[in-house]
């Protein structure tokens, strides 16, 4: 076991010999969004993600499905379509899956790929001096609990959708390319609770600019008008003590930073002298976001303060 549960990485990994270390991992969950097509591209996005964020390659799928018998074939043939056209788009095959009855729908997939054994990167080994590049914006969770209310204008969603759909593979291609030292993916901890993990299985503390982060579209006024998922909230009453916010910024940055977030991007940390060449085939890869948001320092494991 090259990556078990330890540090909290985002797959296991299991070596098979000298050339080839198998990558596993699952993830499914309830709709986060109206239409079943966009549900299961998300869903299985989100799920190939975490291949992706260890710089593995995936390889096949099964389905993990929860359906309740009165929610119709046509329905569950568009979320069943949706997470095939991402695995067709990821290059891999779904070859099975288990379906059970269940009063909420959910979908995901399990998950194998491969990566070169000593060649995986991992949420544990980011470097002093490193600096943090994220492939996509934050706040979909905002977004996608402001919908369910009927709080979202129709753009902000088309946005999130949009953003959690796209795959991370090209990010994952930048990275292995450029060789870079740690790595995570944005998901339901958030971008604060998802840094800490990273920074406290590394032994070390980062430092975030609020004003390079990027964010959705209106993401900052529905937070301000109460759109905050359940997790979102646990997420702060977790991640709290472990960041400070300097003046000139406020709780609302807080519950943004922390917003539960689902497919959301890579999260990097490289050295400074590979960050420009990372950035830019980030760029060439057509990556949704390029950005440098931080630095990775020596402190307390674990722990950020958070910059205006």
């Amino acid at each position: 076991m090259l990556v078990g549960h330890e540090t909290g990485d985002d797959a296991a990994i299991y070596r098979i010999d000298e050339r080839v270390a198998l990558v596993l991992t699952t993830d499914f969950f309830a709709p986060i969004v109206d239409d079943p097509f966009d549900y299961g591209q998300i869903a299985a996005a989100n799920a190939l993600s975490d291949v992706y964020a260890v710089g593995g390659t995936p390889l096949t799928a099964l389905n993990i499905a929860a359906f309740p018998r009165d929610l119709g074939p046509d329905v569950i043939a568009k979320i069943l379509e949706g997470g095939q056209k991402k695995a067709e788009e990821a290059g891999i095959l779904i070859i099975g899956g288990h379906t059970i009855d269940d009063n909420e729908p959910k979908y995901g997939l399990a998950v194998t790929g491969v990566v070169t054994p000593g060649k995986q990167i991992t949420n544990a080994n980011a470097q002093p001096g490193d600096v943090l590049v994220i492939t996509k914006a934050i706040g979909s969770g905002i977004i996608t609990t402001a919908a369910k209310a009927g709080n979202a204008k129709h753009e902000s969603v088309k946005h999130a959708v949009q953003s959690m759909a796209t795959l991370n593979k090209g990010a994952s291609d930048a990275m292995v390319e450029v060789g870079v030292n740690s790595a995570t993916d944005v998901t339901g901890f958030g971008l604060l609770g998802h840094l800490s993990q990273m920074m406290k299985s590394s032994g070390l503390s980062a430092n975030l600019n609020w004003s390079k982060i990027p964010i959705l579209p209106d993401v900052v006024e529905l937070a301000q008008s109460g759109n905050i998922s359940g997790g979102t909230t646990r997420n702060i009453e977790t991640i709290r003590k472990n960041v400070t916010i300097e003046d000139g910024l406020s709780d609302l940055n807080l519950i943004i930073l922390a917003d539960a977030q689902t497919s959301g991007g890579l999260l990097i940390s490289v050295s400074e002298e590979r960050s420009e060449d990372l950035v830019n085939k980030l760029v060439n890869n057509q990556t949704l976001y390029s950005s440098v948001i931080g630095k990775v320092t020596e402190g307390n494991p674990g722990t950020i303060t958070v910059r205006k």
